[in-house]
């Protein structure tokens, strides 16, 4: 039988969790400054951060290299998370274990050396060949 302790410690602190909760939302809608109608303001009417006058528009075209940053942020994160978590269990898992984690970051290596050879991670400018005359002698010799 378990120990009494263990059983209720679990809804003891999701109760804790619950009180600290309603605490902070109470106090945050009694103190909280509340306007009504003209005292308002316009830049608190607006959705926006914190009450603060955008300026400009909201709509950024961002370059595709930003997204690939993220995606590969988010693939090699998840890849540490499942070998770090692998880590820990290493003993247990044996070489069946081992075998699994390395064709797991052998597979991820092959679509990064992929992802390389594609020209996925160039990106600076590109470098064009001259053209012009001085260009047309180069080829000739």
């Amino acid at each position: 039988m378990e120990n009494i302790s263990n059983i209720w410690s679990l809804p003891i602190y999701a109760v804790a969790i619950g009180l600290l909760l309603a605490c902070m939302l109470g106090l945050s809608a009694v103190t909280g400054a509340r306007r009504d109608g003209r005292t308002m303001g316009r830049s608190l009417s607006m959705p926006f951060e914190s009450g603060i006058v955008p300026t400009g528009s909201a709509r950024l075209r961002l370059p595709v290299q930003y997204y690939l940053v993220a995606m590969f942020f988010v693939i090699f994160d998840v890849e540490t998370a499942i070998l770090v978590t692998w880590a820990t269990v290493v003993t247990e898992t044996g070489w069946i274990g081992y075998g699994a984690a390395l064709a797991f970051t052998v597979f991820l290596a092959m679509s990064l050396a992929y992802l390389w050879r594609a020209g996925a991670l160039d990106w600076g400018p590109r470098v064009r060949p001259r053209q012009g005359p001085d260009a047309r002698k180069d080829r000739a010799a």
